[in-house]
């Protein structure tokens, strides 16, 4: 099998699309989490050097977790169309650098979490083996998306507990929320890779549901949608967040309706999860309002 790469490719920008800094989507719906659960806790203003934290955190934490993906499935990756250019399943860089990258990486994140409370730097801790395991689960775990979707809640409880100190209901309500978001916009992801992963004998969500993936979809969007009124309403939020959700609702039973049409070509898969950053932060600015209402 022949593995193509740009040519002349400089080596910053080899390390920039290794680190996916070139695909900003993948980076914004894991922040996106954090700073729902940030703006919550804070009731609207969470201090600025909070949320500088936050922002270099994700991208920080993001990349380390790109990283270590590309290193368990560089073997993998060149089997499958989407990811086969990718710098180290094209041989572009060395094992040796990935590993290095992926240090600074992990480094960099938690020089950040220094700034965070004692609990919060616990919880960054406790995230980091599901960061490096998840590429593992897909080898022998019938749902990875799942583990996923648990790496992707600790940004809930991490930021949460950056605000106040402890975690409570309303955390957990939202920690729900954003699991179940993301096994949503996670198993359409992984509806493009579907046939490539059943040849190299690896699972996803998509390969488990089959046929009943897009009724998996759609009743992870409508938990999302169930957990985020709950908390809207514990929390007492304006009419801005109801208007919020209410968009977010239609956004998601489109693309419910979407995917249940047959022969959808593999681009539309990205432009949907694509779509889900524009939610997340019509949602974020759903519950800002929400906050900052409620309050005047």
């Amino acid at each position: 099998m022949t593995i193509s790469q740009p040519d002349l490719e400089p080596t910053w920008m080899t390390i920039i699309r290794l680190l996916r800094w070139d695909k900003p989507a993948g980076r914004l719906i894991l922040m996106i989490p954090a700073l729902w659960a940030v703006f919550l806790a804070a009731d609207g203003v969470p201090p600025l050097p909070l949320i500088g934290v936050i922002v270099l955190g994700t991208l920080a934490t993001s990349a380390a977790g790109c990283v270590v993906n590309d290193l368990w499935d560089r073997d993998i990756d060149p089997q499958v169309d989407r990811t086969r250019n990718r710098p180290l399943a094209a041989r572009a860089l060395s094992i040796k650098v990935g590993l290095i990258i992926a240090l600074i990486a992990f480094l960099c994140a938690a020089i950040l979490a220094l700034y965070l409370n004692f609990l919060s730097f616990c919880l960054c801790v406790a995230a980091v083996p599901l960061i490096i395991c998840y590429p593992l689960a897909k080898r022998f775990f019938p749902v990875p998306q799942l583990v996923l979707s648990l790496a992707w809640g600790f940004a809930v409880l991490i930021c949460w507990s950056a605000v106040t100190g402890s975690l409570n209901s309303n955390t957990f309500i939202l920690w729900g929320a954003v699991i179940f978001w993301t096994l949503a916009f996670d198993t359409i992801y992984a509806l493009s890779d579907r046939e490539d992963d059943l040849k190299v004998g690896i699972n996803s969500s998509a390969i488990f549901f089959g046929k009943y993936a897009p009724e998996a979809v759609g009743v992870f969007f409508a938990l999302t949608v169930g957990l985020l009124a709950w908390e809207g309403q514990k929390m007492q939020l304006s009419a801005s967040f109801w208007l919020g959700l209410g968009l977010a609702a239609i956004a998601w039973l489109r693309q419910y309706r979407l995917l249940r049409q047959s022969d959808l070509p593999k681009p539309v898969y990205g432009q949907m999860f694509g779509q889900n950053v524009w939610v997340g932060f019509i949602l974020l600015a759903a519950m800002i309002a929400g906050k900052l209402f409620l309050n005047k």
